[in-house]
C-alpha cells in the first residue's frame, strides 16, 4: 500500500485530513497515534541516560594507557604527518 492510496483510505474513512509526512515509518505512527488518540510524544521512549561507575572508570584508564603506548612505538616525523592529517580533516569540516 503506498503513502496516496492511505490518504484516501483516511480521508473518506471520515478523518480529517493533515500534512502526512513522506516518511513511511513517520506516516506509520501518525495514523496509530490517530487512532488511538495518543500523541507522538506520549510514545516516544527515553534512553536511561545513567552509567555504569565501573564501565566508566575502566574506559577512562584504557584511555589514559592507550594513548601513549599508541604513541611511543613512533618516530617524531610520522607523529608529525599524522598530527598535519588530523588537522586537516577537522579544518575541512568547517
Amino acid at each position: 500500500m503506498n503513502i496516496d492510496m492511505l490518504e484516501r483510505l483516511c480521508y473518506h474513512s471520515g478523518m480529517e485530513t493533515k500534512k502526512r509526512s513522506s516518511d513511511i515509518n513517520v506516516l506509520a505512527s501518525q495514523i496509530i497515534g490517530e487512532a488511538t488518540k495518543e500523541s507522538i510524544k506520549d510514545i516516544t521512549i527515553k534512553p536511561s541516560k545513567e552509567k555504569n561507575p565501573a564501565a566508566v572508570a575502566l574506559g577512562r584508564l584504557g584511555g589514559l594507557r592507550g594513548g601513549p603506548a599508541r604513541d611511543k612505538p613512533l618516530r617524531p616525523k610520522r607523529r608529525k604527518e599524522i598530527a598535519r592529517k588530523a588537522a586537516m580533516i577537522r579544518w575541512e569540516k568547517k
